[in-house]
């Protein structure tokens, strides 16, 4: 009895928060609740909460197994796609706030020089603009509220046109490019499952070159650096320890239920299954790839559950890759990233840890 206790109590706990790097910030989402935190230009940490349905009474179709990893891929790539923008909005938006405080600081030494004549004039006709403003008011907020929904209207125009734009470009590079580059190799092409090997292969070298150039940029740089305090954090949580920056910093970057890993999991997935079609022609083998596409992507969420659940030799194996490219697209991050993290992680951690549970 005593062994089986102590058993059940080392059992490490696994959460269902996850998150993304974001433009200077952090998302994380919950069962219940979503969290976005960033880091504005003046220092200060600017959190939004909104309310998530990814627990007990989440939709069917989020988990019947194979179905919910398309749903839920599409659903995480759309709302990281939109909470990326509004991070980079907000140090848009933030830096032309700071221009117009250098304009206010400028025109307040201006009015100083002013005699107490001209100040008196400025002061009647703001009190008689103020009158003016107070008319209209109505019909301002009529004409505001017009224009947040078209803006509103034009955001998730580009943001569902970005989405399209970065699907067909991935498309583009790792399901053409391949099957394009082993088919211009004449002995190949009659042999499946070789050709579905270099294929493969091809799509991993593709894959790991680009997400290294990709590192070398500087703004990626430090969105790596934040993803490494999404990790941390995460792993903090899961260790059950009070969420400090002392705290997180010990935690480890890498995660085995990345999205780095997912990639990589759904490439050996892909290989797999194109082994399976008899095609050889490359533009079928293209058709053939994006129709089997949907059931590449569920296989592949249920192995990262698989292993994201055990740990035995198939799982490690499975997971190796996949946490090896988290040198990559993970960095150590500074003592204020991981006050950002702490800051998204808290709000999406329900009270009931039931409800947490991987």
């Amino acid at each position: 009895m005593g062994n089986n206790n102590t058993s059940n109590t080392n059992e490490k706990f696994k959460s269902k928060i996850g998150g993304q790097a974001l433009v200077e910030g952090i998302m994380m989402l919950g069962p219940t609740t979503g969290a976005m935190a960033c880091r504005l230009p003046d220092g200060t940490i600017d959190l939004e909460t909104w309310d998530e349905n990814n627990g007990k009474n989440a939709p069917w179709y989020r988990k019947v197994p194979l179905v919910r990893g398309c749903t839920n891929f599409v659903i995480s790539l759309t709302k990281g796609y939109k909470y990326m923008m509004k991070s980079a909005e907000k140090q848009m938006v933030d830096e032309d706030e700071e221009d117009d405080k250098n304009k206010d600081k400028k025109k307040a030494k201006a009015e100083k020089t002013e005699n107490a004549a001209a100040e008196t004039a400025t002061d009647i006709a703001a009190v008689e603009d103020t009158a003016d403003k107070t008319a209209e008011a109505p019909e301002n907020s009529d004409t505001e509220k017009k224009e947040e929904k078209e803006k509103d209207t034009v955001t998730d125009i580009f943001m569902y046109l970005g989405i399209l734009l970065g699907v067909a470009m991935a498309i583009g590079l790792f399901v053409f490019l391949p099957k394009w580059l082993v088919g211009l190799i004449p002995s190949i092409k009659e042999h499946r499952i070789i050709r579905s090997l270099l294929e493969g292969i091809v799509k991993i070298v593709l894959f790991v070159l680009y997400m290294y150039l990709v590192s070398l940029m500087k703004d990626i740089k430090r969105q790596y650096m934040y993803h490494g305090a999404e990790h941390k954090t995460i792993a903090c949580h899961e260790a059950e320890l009070p969420l400090t920056v002392e705290n997180v910093r010990k935690q480890t970057r890498f995660h085995k239920r990345c999205g780095t890993s997912f990639i990589f999991i759904v490439l050996i997935v892909s290989i797999l299954v194109m082994c399976l079609v008899p095609f050889t022609v490359t533009w079928q083998r293209i058709v053939a790839s994006l129709v089997l596409l949907p059931l590449v992507v569920g296989i592949s969420y249920e192995c990262i559950r698989l292993a994201g659940n055990n740990d035995n030799i198939f799982t490690r194996i499975l997971s190796a890759p996949g946490l090896a490219m988290q040198r990559i697209t993970t960095r150590e991050p500074d003592d204020s990233m991981i006050e950002i993290a702490i800051a998204a992680m808290k709000p999406c951690i329900p009270e009931d840890k039931e409800e947490d549970k991987w």
